[in-house]
């Protein structure tokens, strides 16, 4: 890991990002970071853990989203079995979608995506893509 993205996940850490600052991009990166440093099951959990803080430190803990925060790291951990070891940007020009704030999208509806249930708990996607509907 380069020490651009070591400096942020290291700050991401520590909460020393101020949320407002902490852009989709920021995301992908210390998602990728993380996916670099930890196994899989501790990535996601401390990226989950730092994210709901971030909510809570600037009185949105409803802002916090287990199904986005979960299927989010597993795309990329995905994604990135199949770059391993090319490093971020080589990773980012092979998947450019995942700077798409959207990409999810893909998977799930808006609606199911954004719902109280989804900020609770982790949901499966809703939509099979290919089917017709």
């Amino acid at each position: 890991m380069n020490s651009t993205h070591g400096n942020l996940l290291e700050r991401f850490e520590r909460l020393e990002i101020p949320a407002p600052d902490f852009h989709h991009a920021e995301h992908v990166q210390v998602a990728y970071a993380m996916l670099e440093k930890y196994d899989f099951v501790e990535a996601c959990s401390r990226y989950a853990a730092t994210i709901r803080a971030m909510a809570e430190q600037v009185g949105v803990p409803e802002k916090f989203n287990t199904t986005i925060t979960f299927a989010f790291m597993s795309l990329i951990a995905e994604r990135r079995d199949h770059t391993e070891g090319a490093g971020l940007e080589s990773f980012l020009r092979a998947n450019p979608d995942l700077l798409d704030t959207d990409v999810l999208g893909a998977w799930y509806t808006r609606e199911r995506l954004t719902s109280a249930r989804a900020r609770r708990q982790f949901l499966l996607p809703d939509k099979l893509l290919g089917a017709s509907q």
